[in-house]
């Protein structure tokens, strides 16, 4: 199994961007983030205004644009939480060889 990453771009709310690519038997898959707005939140800028609140959504996508999408976090504010959950979830789903979104440790 190959795992990539990239380094995620400042990208505008609603864009998919491509954080990492894993392959499965089933065909290659795509660890996407898009930017999403918060609606209950907003944050002040240092003029005093008031701004939308985002947040980056985190997904399991087929690379071929066929077939199931799995959301794998929300609401990721960080730069250095986003890179740390798409390095171990790469990590995973090399691991289990299948989509990490669907492992269930329990059974």
């Amino acid at each position: 199994m190959t795992t990539t990453t990239a380094a995620p771009s400042s990208p505008d709310a609603g864009r998919l961007v491509t954080l990492g690519r894993y392959d499965t038997d089933r065909g290659a898959r795509l660890v996407c983030g898009q930017r999403v707005t918060v609606d209950v939140e907003v944050e002040v800028d240092e003029g005093g205004d008031e701004k939308p609140l985002t947040a980056v959504k985190l997904s399991d996508r087929p690379a071929s644009g066929r077939g199931r999408s799995y959301t794998i976090e929300e609401g990721l504010r960080s730069n250095a939480e986003l890179q740390a959950l798409v390095a171990d979830y790469l990590a995973k789903a090399e691991r289990l060889g299948r989509i990490a979104a669907l492992y269930n440790p329990l059974g």
